[in-house]
């Protein structure tokens, strides 16, 4: 399916916000492959998702879903960083959130919704699923895409029978797809694709810190099938990312970029800020909890129009994210 886009570009699922049926329309519309993030969201709502892109473009689209926590997180520490950011609700006129009681983000129910009425395809992220769901999903159509950190995810998503895989290197903005929160060293994006295809010969898509033509046709030379953008397409008009967040990617006040647990929990990618730097020495791997923790606040800050309480999300080629239509974006990407 892949090898059969007009454009080797894909958008990448983009949880929290970032991701709407009119970007994921608009892109696939203009040739690529457009993606909806289940992540965060309901059942009933990721159904909603899908009519709603399906009313706006009949070509392929994808939905990308969380595989559930694995494990138990360490209650204490999580308090203790709760206790730690009253100071920051209070500056915001709100409080901490607290650790949802259901950890698996509604999983069951999205699969379930998705094997009985798939899109074209369905992405997983933070793990891979049984190779029963990978075939159930097979079975109706749908092209299975599982997203890898590693050479050993790899081998895993292969035996599972996944179709294709999103090969993600450190460079990307927002959260590292690892299938562990093990606190391993992530991998640059061009070694890993090497690495990976060692192992498999799979339809492989790169992600991470692309952002030019120039960038996008490397990825391709070094095997890829296409790329996959996500901080490329968040300034667009049909990205749902807030005002604060697209206006904090034009800011030269944010130099640089770094990965952090401060509002998630999870490594994830964005523009060093004040949360980040006043929080991250402190918190503790503990996802989803942590991002259940913070939420309020971010939200509170966004409202404000207050970056620097913000996750701004970013990859490393941040700069050259463009305020332009996402079709625009994905003829200027394409080699």
């Amino acid at each position: 399916m892949l090898e059969r886009l007009e454009r080797p570009i894909v958008q990448a699922p983009m949880a929290g916000g970032g991701s709407t049926p009119e970007l994921a329309a608009a892109v696939s519309g203009a040739g690529g492959l457009g993606f909806l993030a289940a992540g965060y969201k309901t059942a009933d709502a990721m159904r909603a998702d899908i009519a709603a892109t399906r009313a706006l473009t009949s070509r392929p689209f994808g939905v990308n879903v969380f595989m559930p926590a694995t494990g138990t997180a360490d209650e204490a520490a999580v308090a203790a960083y709760r206790e730690r950011l009253v100071p920051e609700g209070e500056r915001l006129g709100t409080e901490p959130g607290r650790p949802a009681a259901d950890r698996t983000d509604a999983y069951a129910a999205k699969i379930e919704c998705l094997v009985a009425d798939p899109p074209a395809v369905v992405g997983f992220t933070f793990g891979c699923p049984d190779a029963e769901t990978v075939r159930a999903l097979r079975d109706r159509g749908a092209c299975v895409i599982v997203t890898v950190t590693a050479p050993e995810e790899a081998v895993t998503a292969v035996e599972a029978g996944a179709d294709a895989l999103c090969v993600q290197g450190a460079e990307a903005g927002a959260h590292q797809g690892s299938f562990t929160d093990a606190g391993l060293e992530p991998a640059a994006l061009r070694p890993l694709l090497r690495d990976v295809r060692s192992v498999t010969g799979l339809p492989l898509i790169a992600a991470g810190g692309l952002g030019t033509r120039e960038h996008v046709a490397e990825v391709l030379a070094l095997g890829a099938v296409a790329a996959q953008l996500g901080t490329a397409f968040l300034r667009s008009p049909e990205s749902g990312a807030s005002a604060v967040h697209k206006a904090a990617l034009a800011d030269p006040r944010y130099t640089r970029t770094a990965l952090t647990r401060a509002f998630s929990g999870r490594p994830a990618r964005g523009l060093v800020n004040g949360f980040m730097t006043r929080y991250d020495p402190y918190a503790p791997a503990a996802y989803p909890d942590v991002h259940y923790v913070t939420s309020p606040l971010r939200k509170a800050a966004a409202a404000q129009g207050d970056p620097e309480g913000v996750n701004l999300w970013a990859g490393t080629s941040w700069r050259l994210a463009a305020d332009s239509p996402a079709a625009e974006i994905v003829r200027t990407l394409t080699p």
